[in-house]
């Protein structure tokens, strides 16, 4: 079958069900309440949807422990509500995209319960070691939530590998019969009639030759060893071979620790590709080193580092996943942009983003401009990760220091429920919400947005649509300009007999500003700009503008070609 690439021209809302909306009152956002909100994402200018696990879980890791890879649990409505969203949308014009979670699944899962008795064929579909002399463990690796990487189990009387939650036993990718279970996986859910797949830290299924120690890595021990492990492009390559192939859908896979060299590895588009996008991890760097759990303050340069070297690093030979927020990262307004300014900077961060090249991702809640959460109790957070490094993790410092450190790191954050009115539980259920709703839900919400033309949320919608007219922003190069400002990101996009220059003011403060040379604004039609009007020699607190030239008003340039011209300072 011939692979279109049609994920170049979509933008895609990645849906967190739990949190989404509740549609039948028991306080568990579910499918019913997707399915009331299609043509609100729809509204958006989106014609994609990423949902977040839906498979039958415990729920250690919030759907990230699945214990059914073919069905959908029932809290969530069921695969009916399923197979009836999965129709809404494709009657919509809107791609519907899984979770793939293969590298591990919940211990809970009937294959894990078999192996652990050493049933067949199950008995190797883990990782299982004896442990060393004197009580060591099989290796030095840490787990990325929980202390070490191993568990001991009674049953069995061996270690298994959990590179995530104890509850998340990694699987054995080298046994020929799980790869077999995860491209069975992979064709059910195509043949319903999915288009696609975000793969969980898939650079992890292939794991080092017999698990060496790490030596190297003073924190998160073993990274190094299981992370584009040695066997992962023939998995990978198997699994298209054997399965994608056959099928016009797209891939995205969730890399850690990937530069786009590494990155082109997987993705370079040219025989032999196996994956269609990555999603990497440094343009959440800005305000940290590697986690968000070791903060540092803000760099607006350290952010256009990265996109810049993505921007450049793929140019003509891979395709790029754009994104500011998912479930896995705190809010992106109260990282990177302002609380106190919070719509103008929501609207310099989407400018920002979405006029590059790639495909955007907008996280729900992101549209309306939701922030971090601020709870007085460490025990009122829910996720496995933020709970350990809170009662494990820097306990000599103070209760209060520790607990400030989840404010500005928790993935909880993320995952407050959306805040669709000024009503009762912020309008996402009429029963008991099953988490916390961020207290501002009265200021921030879907109603009020709706009714203010000039909100963040009509914004989103005149961004998505200038986006999707401009036949440059999905072609054309990509240029940065004023690199070395720390309050400005400036960037030009050429082709398609267009041009577009990109400004975006990351302070509170106004400033000079200088178009770069070779770019008359007053020949430039303004074709979005958060401020109603545009001196041209100045830029007012988180303002940001898109200015376009048509081919017979613009004078000869290419990105590629011009000397580098700074702004004013």
């Amino acid at each position: 079958m011939t692979h279109t690439q049609w994920y170049k021209d979509r933008v895609f809302y990645q849906i967190w069900p739990r949190s989404f909306k509740d549609g039948d009152g028991d306080g568990l956002g579910d499918l019913w309440g997707v399915y009331e909100k299609l043509d609100y994402i729809r509204s958006l200018g989106v014609d994609g949807i990423w949902f977040s696990p839906l498979y039958p879980s415990p729920g250690v890791d919030c759907g990230y422990d699945i214990s059914d890879y073919m069905d959908i649990a029932p809290e969530f409505g069921g695969m009916a509500a399923f197979d009836k969203v999965l129709e809404g949308a494709h009657a919509r014009g809107m791609k519907v995209i899984m979770d793939l979670v293969v590298n591990h699944t919940s211990s809970r899962h009937e294959w894990f319960q078999k192996s652990r008795r050493r049933i067949d064929p199950y008995t190797d579909y883990y990782i299982w070691r004896p442990g060393k002399a004197n009580g060591r463990l099989p290796n030095n690796w840490d787990s990325l939530f929980e202390g070490k990487a191993w568990q001991f189990d009674e049953v069995r009387g061996e270690y298994y590998l959990h590179l995530f939650a104890i509850e998340q036993p990694d699987l054995n990718m080298d046994n020929p019969l799980v790869r077999e279970e995860v491209k069975k996986i992979l064709r059910f859910w195509l043949d319903k009639g999915v288009d696609g797949f975000r793969e969980d830290v898939i650079t992890f299924i292939s794991k080092a030759d017999g698990l060496p120690n790490d030596r190297l890595m003073p924190a998160a021990r073993g990274l190094r060893k299981y992370n584009h492990g040695p066997h992962i492009h023939q998995y990978l390559r198997e699994f298209y071979d054997d399965v994608l192939a056959d099928y016009d859908c797209m891939t995205l896979a969730e890399a850690p620790m990937v530069n786009p060299k590494k990155a082109l590895t997987y993705i370079e588009e040219k025989p032999g590709q196996e994956i269609d996008m990555m999603i990497q991890f440094q343009t959440m760097n800005a305000d940290c080193l590697a986690t968000e759990y070791v903060h540092l303050p803000f760099s607006l340069r350290k952010l256009k580092r990265a996109w810049s070297r993505w921007q450049r690093g793929l140019e003509g030979r891979g395709w790029n996943m754009l994104y500011l927020e998912n479930h896995d990262h705190p809010r992106v307004i109260s990282r990177y942009g302002s609380e106190r300014m919070r719509e103008r900077s929501g609207k310099a961060l989407a400018v920002a983003y979405l006029f590059q090249k790639g495909t955007p991702f907008i996280y729900q809640g992101q549209e309306i401009g939701m922030t971090n959460w601020y709870p007085e109790d460490p025990e009122m957070y829910e996720d496995v990760q933020t709970r350990w490094h809170y009662f494990n993790i820097a306990t000599r410092k103070s209760p209060e220091k520790r607990l400030r450190r989840l404010w500005l790191a928790s993935r909880d954050s993320a995952r407050t429920p959306v805040q669709w009115t000024d009503g009762p539980n912020a309008g996402f259920t009429e029963g008991e919400p099953w988490f916390y709703v961020n207290g501002n839900y009265r200021e921030v919400n879907v109603a009020r947005a709706e009714a203010d033309p000039d909100s963040l949320l009509n914004f989103y919608r005149r961004a998505v649509a200038l986006r999707k007219r401009l036949p440059v922003v999905r072609d054309g190069s990509y240029r940065e300009y004023d690199a070395l400002s720390g309050r400005r990101y400036v960037y030009a996009r050429e082709g398609a007999g267009q041009r577009l220059l990109v400004v975006c003011s990351f302070s509170e403060a106004e400033q000079r500003f200088r178009a770069p040379a070779g770019f008359d604004l007053g020949a430039a039609e303004l074709a979005l700009q958060n401020y109603p009007d545009a001196p041209v020699d100045a830029l007012r607190p988180y303002e940001c503008r898109v200015y376009l030239w048509q081919r017979q008003a613009a004078p000869r340039y290419s990105c590629a070609k011009s000397p580098t011209t700074g702004s004013g300072s």
